[in-house]
């Protein structure tokens, strides 16, 4: 009797098998897929534009969603949170021995950025930003990267038109014609080389960045690093066409304060730099920015408004520092500068004692 429900199951199966559609070849399953299926996976952007859906999104609006779904990994100004990726930034540096790249240096299709963020952002919640959405954030991000002004409108119609600064900074892959030979010829088995040598040894094997190891390391800069003496802070000198009533009416500098001042100034430090070594980033360097006439750095491009207030006389006195690092978009309409301010008196306060350390 134990034979029987085997043979009546495998009689089953065969029947079933026979019985199966012509269309569904040999296996019987599935069945073809519907194009409106076929259509909600097929999201992907050519390099050319093709599959951009129809809409817009202006930088203003993408400084807000960026904020909401992407400033958690990326920074509120593109900077990068941590170890998650930097998206601004890193402009001529392709060719150091350590290069950033960024959408801004690397990226050679504006179309990339717009595919990835759509196909895969936010984190954890991916394809669920509508396209007006995904414009406005890649035209944030182009921002970001001085690449567009503060009034741009990205669309599908202008993306194309979008000059990405690294374009042309890469060739096609001829590895299958111009390295054939690597794999093509007899391959060597022994005695390859003539002799066998170590070049060098790794430092640091536990190379995995560390949050409580970075703050030991600051902690330790904080104890090893002179504080300022009062002697050490020259004031700076008014031009000869400028009053001296109009030069920094405070120019001695609080160590203390200027050492809470250094602490505030962190949160500057993904635009600014200040130092001996200080470079433009997305913001001019800021050294002795206390007293000095707005939009006084040589070679950085400063919006529409600054270049306004320079040509109206602005100053960067204390009061006038204090008024816009508290709130920069209400004190100057137009500043590329998307910081909201700092809400605390005492913060801006240390925050200019700490740069006029570095007039």
């Amino acid at each position: 009797m134990s034979k029987f429900p085997k043979l009546t199951l495998t009689a089953s199966i065969a029947a079933l098998v026979l019985a199966m559609p012509a269309w569904a070849g040999s296996y019987g399953l599935g069945r073809p897929a519907l194009p409106e299926e076929i259509a909600a996976w097929d999201v992907d952007v050519s390099p050319d534009g093709t599959g951009l859906p129809e809409g817009s999104g202006s930088v203003e609006d993408g400084e807000a969603i960026f904020a909401d779904y992407c400033a958690i990994c990326h920074g509120d100004f593109a900077e990068g949170v941590d170890n998650w990726p930097k998206l601004a930034g890193g402009a001529d540096t392709l060719d150091h021995e350590d290069p950033l790249k960024t959408v801004g240096s690397y990226w050679p299709y504006l179309t990339t950025t717009w595919d990835y963020v759509h196909r895969s952002m936010p984190f954890g919640n991916a394809q669920t930003l509508t396209p007006n959405e995904v414009y406005a954030i890649v035209a944030y991000i182009l921002y970001s990267n001085d690449l567009v002004d503060d009034d741009f409108v990205l669309s599908n119609e202008n993306l194309l038109d979008v000059e990405m600064p690294n374009a042309e900074g890469f060739i096609l892959d001829d590895r299958e014609t111009s390295e054939a030979h690597f794999w093509t010829a007899e391959p060597c088995m022994t005695e390859c080389k003539d002799t066998v040598e170590i070049t060098m040894r790794a430092a640091v094997l536990d190379v995995t960045p560390e949050e409580t190891r970075a703050k030991k390391v600051q902690e330790l800069i904080r104890r090893t690093r002179p504080e300022p003496s009062r002697e050490d802070v020259k004031a700076p000198v008014a031009p000869a066409d400028q009053p001296a009533a109009e030069a920094v009416a405070n120019t001695e500098v609080d160590p203390a304060l200027a050492a809470a001042g250094e602490t505030v100034f962190k949160k500057c430090k993904a635009c600014h730099q200040v130092g001996e070594d200080a470079k433009n980033k997305t913001g001019p360097i800021l050294n002795g920015i206390v007293g000095a006439p707005a939009g006084h750095v040589d070679g950085f491009k400063y919006s529409k408004a600054m270049q306004e207030a320079a040509e109206g006389g602005l100053v960067w006195s204390d009061a006038e520092l204090t008024a816009f690092l508290a709130k920069p978009k209400s004190y100057m309409k137009g500043t590329k500068m998307s910081f909201a301010g700092l809400k605390k008196d005492e913060d801006i306060e240390a925050v200019i004692a700490y740069l006029k350390s570095f007039q």
